[in-house]
């Protein structure tokens, strides 16, 4: 199914050292921070902390500190996103780590604000901004764009899973979970994270509202769309499959209309109309095919007219605009090249049954559509943020200096990013595609 999804860049970011002054009266402070055999003399004070291997002469107390706990699980993070093949478990076990650690520089071990909240400068590009990083010294903006980066992994982890040509039950299920798993994601950064940011969020970039809110949108909708497949493969009834299918067309309506203002967004914006008014014909067709059985021959005849139209001429448009991320190709996709044999069928069965049964007038305007399914809607799957790493101890906390620099230097502005200069694309494990037809009757290989 990757030809039916359209994937966003994943976020790239730059090297970050956690460097900071330091006053090491215990050993305990350097693990946090540091990657090799440290050797402490208690009551010296170190000038500055460096995660890299270092040793420190002492005459009295030596500590192995082991890994560098912050820099080592960020890193393991990020080297795990590349690769969509990679487990759920892996990933969320790395996010958990990592947020763990960087929760102690947001927080102080006694509760309230943390001294060493803005004591690191974060570089984070946005995925539908280019190359071109963002500059923060705001842990909170770190923790925010490593998760959306995790989400955006789930979202091509889904994918991955969904493009097999015959996937099993229990593949099925993880793809529903991760889509979920990403709609919660970005629901805690709109909700808890971005309204906490010390700088307002990049006009455009991932933390804007508007893209959150299309993520989160997209995210479970097409959650949904298993739910859907599976409705159709289990020939539930068509009144249910209607309303499924408005519900899942209402939630792409809403993510694209949350990108209508946003420069850079058309290609995704499109795919997200598509998928609406794609699944707006599926809930006319099956909303037909309800009104057949209900007698009502003229109505449905009206709502299968209006089903497919819409879909053909946006595939067309999708394919002609520019934007980032690899393109999509729903048109060629046997979900999308199903849906107009089903609507001609059942057109052509009622206009038959019509012309020798029933002899009702088509109307004009089609039949409205159930507007709230009675079950099967897809929540998102709550995301919590994991307690602070036991490491973060008060002894910990005291031994490690703020800086003074201020947050909002113009050194850390977008201005000075630009004169750095533009950060590696990461180098994403493209996802496969396939091209059989799946053997079921909705085209989709979620089972």
């Amino acid at each position: 199914m990757s030809h039916w999804f359209h994937r966003n860049v994943l976020k790239a970011t730059a090297h970050s050292t956690f460097e900071t002054k330091m006053i090491a009266q215990d050993c305990e402070a350097l693990k946090v921070c540091s990657l090799s055999t440290v050797l402490c003399v208690p009551g010296i004070q170190y000038n500055y902390l460096s995660l890299s291997y270092m040793s420190l002469r002492c005459t009295s107390t030596i500590c192995s500190s082991g890994i560098s706990d912050l820099k080592a699980s960020r890193y393991r993070l990020l080297e795990l996103l590349p690769d969509p093949r990679n487990s759920s478990a892996a990933v969320e076990s790395a996010l958990d780590l990592y947020l763990a650690l960087l929760n102690g520089l947001v927080t102080a071990p006694q509760g309230g604000p943390s001294k060493l909240r803005h004591n690191f400068l974060f570089k984070w590009t946005h995925s539908l901004l280019g190359n071109t990083p963002q500059l923060q010294q705001d842990t909170v903006f770190e923790s925010a764009n490593i998760i959306c980066n995790v989400a955006i992994w789930f979202m091509k982890h889904a994918a991955m899973i969904a493009v097999k040509d015959d996937i099993d039950m229990e593949e099925a299920k993880e793809v529903h979970k991760s889509l979920r798993r990403a709609a919660g994601m970005f629901r805690l950064v709109q909700k808890e994270l971005v309204p906490h940011l010390s700088e307002k969020p990049m006009v455009g970039g991932d933390l804007d509202p508007r893209v959150t809110t299309a993520y989160f949108h997209q995210c479970t909708a097409e959650a949904q769309e298993v739910t859907v497949a599976r409705a159709i493969e289990l020939k539930h009834n068509a009144s249910l499959i209607s309303a499924l299918a408005n519900e899942t067309s209402k939630l792409f309506g809403d993510a694209a209309g949350s990108l209508v203002s946003i420069e850079g967004a058309e290609r995704w914006h499109k795919y997200l109309r598509l998928k609406s008014v794609f699944y707006q014909a599926y809930a006319y067709s099956y909303c037909g095919d309800n009104l057949l059985s209900l007698d009502q021959c003229g109505a449905a005849i009206r709502a299968l007219q209006e089903s497919y139209a819409q879909a053909e001429e946006l595939c067309k448009e999708y394919r002609k605009v520019k934007g980032l991320g690899p393109k999509a190709r729903p048109e060629t996709h046997p979900f999308f090249k199903r849906l107009s044999p089903i609507v001609r069928l059942t057109l052509e069965k009622c206009e038959r049954e019509n012309g020798f049964i029933y002899h009702q007038k088509v109307p004009v305007d089609p039949p409205e559509l159930e507007l709230k399914a009675t079950y099967g809607l897809v929540s998102p799957e709550e995301f919590v943020l994991p307690p602070t790493s036991p490491l973060w101890t008060p002894v910990v906390y005291a031994a490690l200096d703020q800086v003074k620099s201020n947050p909002k230097d113009p050194a850390n502005s977008s201005a000075a990013a630009k004169v750095e200069g533009d950060l590696t694309p990461v180098p994403e494990v493209p996802l496969p595609q396939s091209g059989q037809e799946p053997k079921n009757e909705s085209g989709c290989v979620l089972q």
